[in-house]
């Protein structure tokens, strides 16, 4: 069967703590995941219904509308200019797209795929569900003479909120181009910069006038609140793009009609964009006093949706602790053994929880 050749889902093993902290009087408070909670804006919402009895199948390559919008959202929220919209592919969510595109673009058995040493436990997977080996490594020297089919890339990341700077993704493009290494950066945090600014793989100041190789993939779930919508979105090098179009017209794999339409006004919508990035700005402020005053250290967690925070003990004696106290976190072991010591803390709680997390640990 497939699913043995994959490892565990790693959230089930949360189950005792998340028992724990259930029983907690003032109930669970839970930043292990991050689930939006705030309200989709009302012209999403308008939006899609306002397509809801159309009877027709979708088209798997998205409306012309919808390409449009990711183009011009892109350039005027993060300067990426050169991009036609025949090279912008919606997809059902962005982690259906991570765990099969490998698969997609022909990886086998006989490739490796590159993932950072901490990272979105998807990438593995995808990797594992090709067939291909998995290696993680975020530095070029770690890779040696090696020719990898597939290197992913995740600025902000997920789980340490860690930005990579222009000059080093210019130098990952330029080393990926030489090997024939298909480049693809996971940018779904990309607008959530806090006290650095995120550039996305496709700027020109980080792949000059070419995207030849390149991907990136983008989701509206946090920032636009519509992660029950499932919707995302591939763009990049055109050659690529129509090769997955190509076979995702065959698999149905087809964004619904009415989410198109909701994407389409979402990426128009830099004010509710803005609206979401100061909820969790303050969320963020929050829960970064209340653990740094109870002898954590906050690690990167410069950009992104989490704050990546040590007490310098294993990250399962930190869970339990927090467990106790009704406030339930990811440990940094499901992003890679080298978080050992981590913990992941979400910032998608609503106010009120946020605040009850931080009396608690007052």
């Amino acid at each position: 069967m497939t699913s043995a050749t994959l490892p565990d889902f790693p959230w089930d093993s949360l189950a005792g703590a998340g028992q724990t902290a259930r029983a907690h009087p003032g109930g669970l408070v839970d930043l292990s995941v991050g689930t939006p909670v705030d309200p989709v804006p009302e012209a999403v919402r308008n939006a899609l219904a306002s397509v809801s009895d159309i009877p027709g199948y979708p088209a798997t390559h998205g409306t012309p509308e919808l390409r449009a919008a990711v183009v011009e959202a892109l350039r005027r929220r993060h300067g990426v200019v050169g991009l036609v919209p025949d090279a912008v592919l919606p997809t059902i969510g962005s982690k259906e797209l991570v765990a099969w595109l490998p698969r997609l673009l022909g990886v086998g058995a006989n490739d490796t795929v590159v993932i950072p040493e901490l990272a979105y436990p998807t990438y593995e997977v995808g990797a594992l569900l090709a067939g291909a080996g998995v290696l993680r490594a975020d530095s070029l020297f770690a890779l040696g003479p090696q020719r990898p089919r597939l290197l992913w890339l995740n600025s902000p990341s997920n789980p340490t909120g860690r930005v990579l700077g222009v000059e080093h993704l210019r130098k990952v493009v330029s080393w990926a181009r030489e090997r024939g290494t298909i480049v693809v950066s996971d940018e779904c945090y990309l607008t959530l910069g806090w006290d650095a600014e995120p550039v996305s793989i496709l700027h020109p100041d980080v792949c000059g006038d070419r995207m030849d190789g390149l991907l990136a993939v983008h989701s509206l779930s946090k920032s636009a609140n519509l992660a029950s919508y499932r919707a995302g979105f591939v763009t990049g090098d055109p050659r690529l793009i129509a090769e997955l179009l190509a076979v995702r017209k065959h698999a149905g794999m087809i964004v619904p009609r009415p989410v198109q339409e909701a994407m389409t006004v979402a990426l128009a919508d830099d004010a509710a964009l803005a609206t979401q990035r100061e909820r969790y700005a303050r969320r963020r402020l929050v829960l970064t006093k209340a653990l740094q005053d109870n002898g954590f250290r906050i690690d990167h967690s410069e950009a992104g949706l989490y704050l990546w925070a040590t007490r310098d003990e294993t990250d399962w004696q930190t869970v339990n602790w927090l467990a106790e106290r009704g406030i339930l976190v990811a440990p940094g072991t499901f992003y890679g053994p080298s978080g050992s010591q981590h913990v992941r803390v979400a910032l998608t709680a609503t106010d009120e929880r946020v605040a009850a997390a931080a009396e608690r640990l007052a």
